[in-house]
């Protein structure tokens, strides 16, 4: 494993370093169990989206510092904010839309592969964090929870999106309105999490799996993740139509005729990402 180079966030709430073209975030605000400070959600964003559009980086690993992976929203913060005096709730709702876009959309729209390493528990904001990953691997003793209804709240950053498509109609509204907390395990048989290992290979299985997919097609990667998006809302015709398109694009790239020239040759492809 090469030796990273590390990239200023702006905040010691976030660190970053990018090593063998995987971007490694990681949220760090450990005595916290590193929940969303409004820094560290705005870091966050902006980081997600420079290193997408960075041509070094060919896939994302997001993970928590110590032993967990996010906790949600800084209840304490909350109960701060909460003595304040309030805007009008018009500004509050436009300002946290702006907050949620900034975050989760540079990662729910990032066409290269992104990963969720999650240490521990992944709460509220968290769970909805990692769940808009491509990915989930989780230690063990991880655990998952919403978490919204133990505080009285309804939820945010695209939960119910993101539980609906993932664990189904019917289990997405047990998940949210009793918050129980969802060992990895159970998550996994939910399809919440991708893999769960035990605690100690977490950090070694997850950038071993960033490292082979940032090593991939990048354009193939980024092509078929269209694809998955857009089966999600069209016919069957109207997939195959865009499928068409995208295969197309995708055909056009080096790692293509790479691919090809590898298979002929019978060796292991030396992908470029273009």
């Amino acid at each position: 494993m090469s030796k990273g180079r590390e990239l200023d966030t702006g905040t010691g709430e976030l660190l970053a370093e990018i090593r063998d073209r995987v971007a490694i975030l990681t949220l760090n605000r450990p005595g916290a169990r590193n929940a969303l400070s409004n820094r560290l959600t705005a870091a966050l964003g902006k980081l997600i989206k420079s290193v997408t559009e960075d041509p070094e980086v060919r896939s994302i690993l997001l993970t928590g510092a110590g032993s967990a992976f996010c906790a949600g929203a800084d209840v304490k913060g909350m109960l701060q904010n909460s003595t304040k005096a309030e805007l009008p709730i018009e500004q509050r709702v436009l300002g946290f839309r702006v907050e949620q876009r900034a975050l989760m959309g540079p990662l729910i729209t990032a066409r290269k592969p992104t990963i969720a390493a999650i240490p521990g528990p992944a709460a509220g904001a968290g769970l909805a964090l990692a769940l808009a990953c491509d990915f989930r691997i989780a230690a063990r003793s991880a655990f998952m929870t919403t978490a919204y209804a133990r505080v009285g709240l309804s939820g945010d950053f695209g939960i119910a999106w993101l539980l609906t498509r993932m664990a189904g109609f019917s289990r997405a509204r047990e998940l949210m309105l009793f918050s129980e907390r969802i060992d990895a395990e159970r998550a996994e048989a939910l399809g919440l999490i991708n893999r769960v290992v035990p605690d100690a290979d977490l950090w070694e299985t997850a950038f071993a799996l960033a490292a082979s997919l940032a090593a991939g097609p990048t354009m193939a990667f980024g092509c078929m993740k269209d694809n998955l998006d857009d089966a999600v809302t069209s016919t069957f015709l109207a997939s195959l139509d865009y499928e068409a398109e995208t295969v197309i694009r995708a055909g056009q790239t080096l790692d293509h005729q790479e691919g090809l020239r590898a298979f002929a040759e019978k060796r292991k492809p030396a992908f470029k990402g273009r």
